[in-house]
């Protein structure tokens, strides 16, 4: 009896083994099922990202198109159907504007970079390859005459779209999100098919990179678009948020010298002030340029308009920039920027300055709103755009004659009749301690 239940528990143990290396092949076939459904990867990298959910949770609103959508990302939304109808319109001017006027010829570009297309975008774009294809001829179509009607305002007339100032507005703004993008190459192919001159002198750069500057200088003048781009290098733009950031973020030969920061405090406008610093705004600058002379002890900043819309901007701008990963020039902005207005008073202090225009609310808006950009930001000591202007702010600060001298010239020297006081007092102190040893010698 004692062999049987031995032999028994041995086929028992046979029995187990069997069945975990059936979970395991079936696991196994699984998993390889899986793999092997991944679309493989391609040589040509994404541009145009979906933002990830801990930046969207911060302003659903910010990164989400309102009235139009321009892509495939949300195609299809139903809110925005009603912009359907004013899109097809577009095309059929686009149409008879182009010299070529063939509708084929502008499928068959797109049929033939269809491939691109779809890779130009993070996640897999699940539309069939015709309603793709008819989606991007429409949004391009749009888009470009937009692009014109906006440049040359004998356009405009009768248009459904820019007689309604609240419409276009709303448009410009959408189509400076992250998620409602067209790669900038097929908006270039397509107007060149077309043949349609604009009357650009600029040898140096397309005609789709003149409309687009033209467009975002005179749409978003708080965005700080430079008037002259020969500085800039358009070779590859990849889609309109890309083209911001090429505009606004110096470019490499432009960067100033890094070093690691010692530390992360930056002394905000008020403390600055405190200790003797001088603002000095200046115009038609970027808004990387922004100098501190330790010696005069003046601090130069851009001028900066902020507008309701200043978020929205940053915020595309910063999404960007951490899904696409080449540079954080921006991020390093809105951090020094936020540190520097802390509180209310720090925003009416550049204000005063003219280094602020703000046409928000109150100067409450203004500080909550770079404190709200920089929510999910970070940065890297040893990579910081301003860490040599962040050092000499508070070498300058921790220098206790700036301050003493600072507050003598504040508290007593605020204008003429302090001053005349504070001398008399001290004329008076004067002829009091004269006559004191005059007293004492004369015993």
């Amino acid at each position: 009896m004692e062999a049987i239940d031995i032999d028994e528990e041995h086929r028992g143990n046979i029995n187990a083994m069997i069945d975990i290396e059936k979970l395991i092949q079936k696991q196994s076939t699984a998993l390889n099922e899986e793999l092997e459904s991944l679309i493989p990867l391609s040589d040509m990298y994404n541009s145009i990202y979906r933002v990830p959910k801990r930046l969207r949770e911060l302003n659903e609103k910010a990164y989400t198109p309102q009235v139009v959508s321009i892509g495939p990302l949300h195609y299809g939304t139903d809110k925005l159907m009603p912009m359907e109808e004013h899109k097809r319109r577009y095309l059929q001017e686009f149409l008879r504007r182009s010299e070529a006027n063939n509708m084929s010829d502008y499928i068959t570009i797109i049929k033939a970079n269809e491939e691109k297309l779809r890779n130009s975008y993070a996640e897999e774009i699940r539309l069939r390859s015709d309603e793709f294809v008819k989606m991007i001829l429409v949004d391009a179509a749009f888009i470009i005459e937009i692009l014109l009607k906006s440049k040359f305002r004998n356009l405009q007339r009768n248009d459904r779209i820019f007689t309604k100032p609240w419409m276009i507005a709303d448009i410009m703004f959408d189509m400076c999100l992250l998620e409602n993008q067209l790669p900038f190459f097929i908006l270039e192919e397509l107007f060149e098919g077309a043949y349609v001159s604009i009357g650009t002198r600029d040898d140096n750069k397309s005609p789709m990179i003149k409309l687009i500057h033209d467009f975002t200088k005179d749409s978003w003048d708080f965005s700080k678009i430079e008037d002259n781009l020969e500085n800039k290098s358009f070779d590859r733009v990849e889609h309109l948020v890309d083209f911001l950031s090429i505009c606004l973020v110096p470019s490499e030969t432009d960067r100033p010298r890094k070093m690691r920061l010692g530390t992360l405090t930056t002394p905000t406008v008020t403390e600055l002030h405190q200790a003797g610093v001088k603002f000095q705004q200046v115009y038609n600058k970027s808004l990387f340029e922004i100098k501190f002379n330790g010696v005069s002890g003046v601090l130069e900043i851009p001028h900066l308009k902020v507008v309701k819309e200043t978020e929205l901007l940053f915020r595309n701008l910063l999404a960007f920039e951490q899904c696409h990963g080449t540079t954080n020039c921006i991020n390093d902005f809105v951090v020094l920027i936020n540190h520097l207005v802390n509180t209310p008073k720090d925003v009416d202090l550049l204000i005063q300055f003219g280094i602020i225009e703000n046409w928000l609310p109150d100067s409450v808006g203004v500080s909550t709103l770079f404190h709200n950009l920089v929510k999910e930001t970070s940065i890297i000591p040893g990579n910081f755009y301003f860490s040599l202007l962040v050092e000499d702010m508070n070498t300058y600060c921790r220098t206790p004659w700036h301050r003493w001298k600072a507050t003598l010239k504040q508290d007593y020297f605020r204008n003429p009749w302090t001053g005349i006081s504070v001398l008399a007092a001290i004329v008076l102190l004067g002829l009091t301690f004269i006559q004191t040893v005059y007293s004492v010698l004369k015993k």
